[in-house]
């Protein structure tokens, strides 16, 4: 079995995202792989932050054989265990980590406190039928008045 080391294309329309994987050559582009390596994501602003790769795997892959892609081979140059734009890669990320914006905390919800009362006022109380009419007290002799009315 030949083993390839290339880019196996995920994301969504015009927001590509690309893991790093060690395929057999006869399969898909997307299909399924043996090992996923890293990836590379061209939409980083900083060109030295888009490729994070797991650099031992890929020595021990290139060491029994693997052969990578022309992409891939560039990317391992640059980013591989020797790579030669490591240093940059980790000053960009650290850039990306500082100014990348963090979700604030969740905003409790505030507790709703009874209204203030002054010492001149008497709390006013709702009748305990009220509830059971759906009629405040003030209604509640009009309506008797009105059933005796309607008896008679």
């Amino acid at each position: 079995m030949a083993v390839r080391l290339r880019l196996k294309r995920l994301g969504r329309k015009h927001r590509p995202f690309f893991r790093i994987c060690a395929m057999d050559a006869r399969r898909q582009r997307d299909g399924k792989v043996i090992e996923e390596l890293g990836f590379y994501d061209p939409m980083v602003p900083d060109a030295d932050a888009r490729a994070i790769l797991k650099g031992e795997r890929i020595k021990y892959w290139l060491g029994v054989g693997a052969q990578p892609t022309p992409k891939v081979g560039v990317l391992i140059k640059k980013y591989g265990a020797e790579g030669t734009h490591l240093e940059q890669q980790k000053a960009a990320l650290e850039r990306l980590r500082v100014t990348r914006p963090t979700a604030p905390p969740p905003m409790p919800l505030p507790l709703r406190k009874p209204a203030a009362r002054s010492a001149g006022q008497p709390a006013t109380e709702q009748p305990a039928d009220e509830g059971m009419t759906g009629q405040s007290s003030a209604e509640a002799p009009l309506a008797e008045s009105a059933a005796a009315e309607g008896q008679e």
